[in-house]
């Protein structure tokens, strides 16, 4: 009998895989592009906006200046790109900024990466979702009510197809993908063609007029504003490392099929963010933080949503109700919910690596059902989705949290290289290989330079407007890692075995077996405890009720038992501290003995008969684990309900049913060797 539970997982996940197939998911490039550069690709879809919504705050006297931080974005997608090939291939076991940085400048900047990094994983998940879930709403308005619901319904299929392993949702995100790239480039292409043919695209809020929330800017003032523009436009790279961090899902030659992703990743991405940009600036898109501070908008401004800067620029060049306009809005839609692909693929193993080296909790690096890390990817989509639930699925008021923590990894994994090229350049034999490290840590460590100013740029424009969350959340994620570093350092130290320890047997041991009544489990309780050859054996029930104990007394005569039975008074009709007063007054004579507390359990099958059965039980058990010296064996007696539930089908290796080996040969108790 299979359990719902069970159905409803194997219908969600699959079949559970072998540990020997986890080669069977490993990816080629033309799938590990889409799953692991999405998030790089997608922020094609909004950075731009984001350019526009800080330089519209000065009004539309400086829109022209946009291709300054444009500029800037894309110098820094070329250098970054460079500089994670040089990563990639240096270390292709994976780990990406973590690993370069906990080897090469030390485990506490480690920390600091990791901390980074995570953030930075949950933060891709809620914005991508919440900026896929906005362009849905730019085509289609009545969903704007359901903004939150919508973006939680995704985070749930995005979770469900993960737990299924890496290369089904390969499969499954590679045509979205494709379809977004070719879509932007397509427009690109056409919206170029119309303006070169002398039939210039224009977007709808063309006409809009913007009522200014700074005027008059000039300086270091103007500056600051070009430098905010520029830290905004910055969500281009956000995903970039991803690549990095998944080098051992790639096939073989892991490292070079992994550099070559990243190229792609760079190339793909600087041209489409170039041509969506460009298109903006031709067609005169406009967009604002605040709705209510354009003039000219249709609609209510404080509950009407503004169309996004693609959303315009595709009906400024296909028409807004064309078939080409709903395709790009479409592929766009998918492609920022599945660029939350890339935190779900990059966040499990990053904790994996962190629990190894026992940084995270051990249950983080084990791998589920389908071989992937499930209880990671369970982790991010709940903390993803508290905080768009929190956020009420704000674009604008997440993407304040963002990239902080990207530039972090970068400038400090970057700094690392420098380090490892450093090292390497003592044991480098030819000339050759020495031409070869100093071009690689000439490319880290300008990466270096520029992501480090990027760094403080993006903190200084951000802090106050949301990223002082990031600052304070990091050290706090970097004191609990460091904690739980320090339990399993303690603990592992607590439980090493000194040479001078002797190894001293205890002295007697004293079985108890507590019972309530008279009956087979109780039977097969004294059994067990007399097949344990203790050498005392008692028989121990708690008087809560006068009738029930003079009943189990007289049957305990009767039926000749044979062991003696003591009933242990209980005014206050405990069960748990009189039990435990017995044991404590049995050791305090000789504390070299030991106690082996026997309790009969009923075993069920149903979830609700175990809210009728076993509950004082379990609360002594738990009690009894913080008593030195006390041994507690549980005896279940199965029920008729448990035993049809639990008998688990034998599955069988290639080969083995032609060697003879039968079903009843893997089953406990069958005789096998």
């Amino acid at each position: 009998m299979v359990s719902l539970i069970d159905v409803a997982k194997r219908l969600v996940l699959g079949r559970p895989f072998r540990s020997d197939r986890l080669g069977e998911t490993l990816l080629p490039k033309r799938l590990a592009l889409p799953i692991f550069a999405s998030d790089a690709l997608s922020s094609v879809a909004y950075a731009t906006q984001e350019i526009l919504l800080i330089l519209t705050l000065g009004g539309l006297s400086y829109l022209h200046l946009m291709p300054i931080p444009a500029g800037g974005v894309v110098v820094l997608l070329a250098v970054v790109a460079l500089s994670y090939r040089q990563v990639v291939q240096a270390y292709p076991s994976g780990g990406g900024s973590y690993q370069v940085v906990a080897e090469n400048l030390g485990d506490f900047p480690g920390l600091i990466v990791a901390a980074a990094l995570l953030v930075d994983y949950v933060m891709t998940v809620a914005v991508s979702v919440s900026a896929g879930v906005d362009n849905i709403i730019s085509a289609i308005p009545d969903l704007n009510p359901y903004r939150v619901a919508i973006n939680l319904g995704f985070i749930l299929f995005l979770t469900a197809m993960n737990l299924r392993g890496v290369r089904e949702s390969g499969r499954a995100f590679a045509i979205p993908t494709y379809a977004f790239i070719a879509a932007v480039f397509v427009m690109v292409a056409v919206g170029l063609t119309q303006t070169f043919t002398g039939h210039t695209p224009m977007a709808e809020s063309a006409h809009y007029e913007i009522r200014p929330e700074q005027t008059g800017l000039s300086g270091v003032a103007l500056a600051f504003l070009l430098l905010r523009a520029f830290s905004s436009g910055c969500t281009a790279l956000t995903g970039a490392e991803a690549v990095s961090n998944g080098v051992p899902a790639f096939r073989k030659p892991k490292a070079l099929n992994a550099a070559r992703t990243m190229t792609w990743m760079g190339v793909i991405a600087i041209g489409m963010f170039a041509g969506v940009t460009a298109l903006a600036l031709i067609t005169k898109t406009k967009v604002t933080e605040n709705t209510c501070d354009i003039i000219g908008f249709p609609g209510n401004c404080n509950t009407a949503a503004q169309k996004t800067v693609i959303a315009q620029v595709s009906a400024s060049v296909f028409g807004g109700s064309s078939f080409p306009f709903y395709f790009v809005m479409v592929t766009t839609a998918l492609i920022l919910i599945l660029a939350a692909n890339t935190a779900y693929n990059g966040f499990p193993p990053l904790n994996s690596i962190l629990a190894q080296r026992r940084y995270m909790p051990r249950q983080l690096h084990t791998r589920g059902d389908r071989l992937a890390f499930s209880n990671g990817i369970i982790l991010l989509a709940v903390v993803a989705a508290a905080l768009i639930y929190a956020f009420g699925g704000s674009t604008t008021r997440l993407i304040q949290l963002y990239i902080l923590g990207v530039f972090t990894s970068f400038t400090l994994c970057q700094t690392g290289m420098v380090r490892h090229w450093n090292r390497a350049l003592r044991t480098a034999d030819t000339a050759k290989e020495r031409l070869r490290i100093h071009r690689a840590r000439a490319i880290n460590a300008f990466g270096a330079c520029f992501t480090g100013v990027v760094l403080v740029v993006v903190l200084i424009t951000k802090f106050t407007h949301g990223a002082y969350l990031v600052v304070i959340a990091i050290p706090v994620l970097v004191a609990l890692m460091w904690s739980i570093h320090r339990h399993y350092t303690a603990v592992r130290a607590e439980l090493e075995i000194d040479p001078d320890d002797l190894e001293t047997l205890p002295g007697r041991m004293h079985a108890l077996v507590l019972v309530s009544g008279w009956h087979k489990a109780t039977q097969r309780a004294i059994q067990f405890a007399r097949a344990t050859r203790p050498d005392s054996l008692t028989a121990v029930t708690v008087n809560v009720d006068d009738a029930d104990t003079r009943h189990l007394v007289q049957d305990w005569e009767r039926n000749h038992v044979g062991i003696p039975l003591k009933v242990i008074e209980s005014p206050y009709r405990e069960v748990t501290r009189p039990v435990i007063e017995e044991i404590k007054r049995q050791r305090k004579s000789r504390p070299r003995d030991v106690v082996s507390v026997f309790i009969p359990e009923y075993v069920v099958g149903h979830w609700w008969e175990n809210l009728l059965h076993n509950q004082s039980s379990l609360r002594l058990k738990a009690r009894l684990l913080f008593e030195p010296g006390v041994m507690v064996t549980s005896v279940p007696w199965q029920l008729h309900s448990s035993r049809a539930r639990y008998q688990l089908p034998v599955e069988h290796r290639p080969g083995e049913i032609r060697r003879g080996i039968t079903g009843s040969d893997n089953l406990p108790g069958s005789g096998a060797a």
